[in-house]
């Protein structure tokens, strides 16, 4: 096992990034894109996502100060999840490229609809789509966790899902899992 640490004259240990990111490239996540509707529009590929409450039902994702992102859901205090499936990487490559164009363009030739509640992009073909009220934010180092109160929710039936382990893009079948 290796490992990177060295403790400063504090007694923190600080982390290169790189050395996190690889170690954390360990851990199989599913891959979402993140979205606002409306006047900021906008889409993110997200693996930083989870469940954090079933009653009442909460989500959270994790943005960097720097994304785009980061001031739309800030600005529109709503946002959308659509879960990607396992056919979905080229979707997932489109929104993770920082050099595509922004705004409503970057949805055009993908099928999606908006969310009822919130008007977010919610991409055809998804496994599963939640729409969310932001009702929290913590700055946590270059990065904001945004809480957000589930508002409505809607699935595919038996879809295959996409995740990202090792740094590459794996599919998971639900009748093999």
């Amino acid at each position: 096992m290796s490992s990177v640490y060295a403790k400063d004259t504090v007694g923190r240990i600080p982390m290169e990034p790189a050395s996190v990111r690889e170690t954390m490239a360990r851990f199989a996540t599913g891959v979402t894109v993140l979205s606002v509707g409306g006047q900021h529009i906008h889409g993110m590929t997200a693996n930083a996502f989870s469940s954090v409450a079933l009653d009442p039902p909460k989500v959270l994702c994790c943005v960097a100060h720097s994304a785009v992102m980061h001031k739309a859901i800030t600005a529109s205090g709503r946002f959308g999840i659509s879960i990607l499936g396992s056919g979905q990487e080229m979707l997932a490559r489109h929104f993770a490229n920082k050099d595509r164009i922004l705004g409503p363009e970057q949805f055009e030739g993908i099928g999606w609809e908006p969310g009822r509640y919130t008007q977010a992009p919610l991409l055809h073909g998804a496994t599963a789509w939640l729409e969310c009220e932001l009702s929290e934010s913590y700055d946590s180092g270059d990065h904001t966790i945004f809480i957000g109160d589930v508002l409505h929710t809607s699935r595919a039936a038996d879809a295959s899902g996409l995740l990202f382990f090792n740094g590459k893009f794996r599919q998971v079948d639900p009748t093999t899992a």
